[in-house]
């Protein structure tokens, strides 16, 4: 049972990962907290529900086209509505993203009210036995996509030099001003990659769960808490605390009470900023005055 709940961990933990780590991409550069980035992974689900059920594109191509479109409009949400307040308070950032989420939810709602709606099964992948373990091929596809994902993403951050120039903003934004890199351009594209990730994680959601428009509210919790885990700014605290809560919920639910899946999120948010608010991987501030 308890490789059973495992593998079942870190398959949700995989998927937690990556609204984890997009939510951390545009934090780390912009430090900004998208709080409505949960309905940007529902446009993405939706997205691709509407591309292979209403428009039959195969899902692959759908899912690529998806993640575009929703880079695309991450790109367009930075330079229409995020450039022109960048000077403003922090909360005029979280009131735009709050805003622009339920400009999303609202638009779903419209089209499809409050019904539920199933996503097809996309790939036929025979589960593997090993024992009385079950790997099912909706666990297969989740974790092979995501660790593909993953590694594209750090090995573009520590081989390329579009990471080290994205290294060098994480590091000082006004330092890389100064050796040329356009600031405002590159903090536009990680919006763009933000939602692509985002795109991602709801693609991966789509074919294992109903879809609806408040969806994305529950995932946003889920990433948040795993950035929080991780520590704030940490790409690969990001992914570690997005397994941990994985796997936490899974033992949770399974050895004392499965109502705890539902608020696992919570008590990990609680206890971090309780007992170390920097989370695992983040750095204490220091400030002079």
């Amino acid at each position: 049972m308890l490789m059973q709940l495992t593998i079942s961990g870190i398959s949700q933990g995989a998927i937690y990962a990556l609204i984890a780590l997009s939510l951390t991409v545009v934090y780390r550069s912009t430090t900004i907290v998208n709080f409505g980035h949960g309905d940007f992974v529902m446009a993405g689900a939706f997205l691709s529900y509407v591309l292979v059920v209403l428009l039959g594109v195969a899902f692959v191509p759908a899912a690529m086209l998806a993640v575009v479109a929703m880079f695309l409009l991450g790109l367009a949400f930075s330079r229409g509505l995020i450039r022109p307040i960048r000077g403003g308070p922090h909360i005029g950032f979280a009131l735009m993203c709050i805003s622009a989420g339920y400009v999303f939810r609202g638009i779903a709602r419209i089209v499809w009210g409050r019904e539920v709606l199933p996503m097809p099964r996309v790939f036929d992948i025979d589960p593997i036995f090993i024992g009385d373990l079950i790997i099912t091929g909706d666990a297969i596809f989740i974790l092979s996509t995501t660790a593909i994902m993953l590694a594209v993403f750090f090995g573009v951050l520590a081989l390329t030099d579009i990471g080290k120039m994205v290294q060098a903003v994480y590091q000082s934004a006004r330092g890389a001003q100064l050796i040329g890199i356009n600031v405002d351009r590159f903090n536009d594209f990680t919006w763009g990659i933000g939602a692509a990730l985002g795109a991602i994680g709801g693609i991966l959601i789509a074919p294992i769960s109903l879809l609806h428009p408040d969806l994305g509210a529950s995932f946003l919790i889920k990433g948040f808490a795993a950035m929080t885990l991780g520590g704030f700014g940490s790409l690969y605290g990001a992914v570690l605390g997005a397994l941990i809560l994985g796997l936490s919920e899974q033992y949770a639910g399974a050895y004392i009470d499965s109502a705890l899946i539902d608020i696992t999120a919570y008590l990990v948010i609680v206890l971090v900023l309780f007992l170390r608010p920097h989370g695992l991987f983040g750095r204490k501030a220091i400030v002079k005055v």
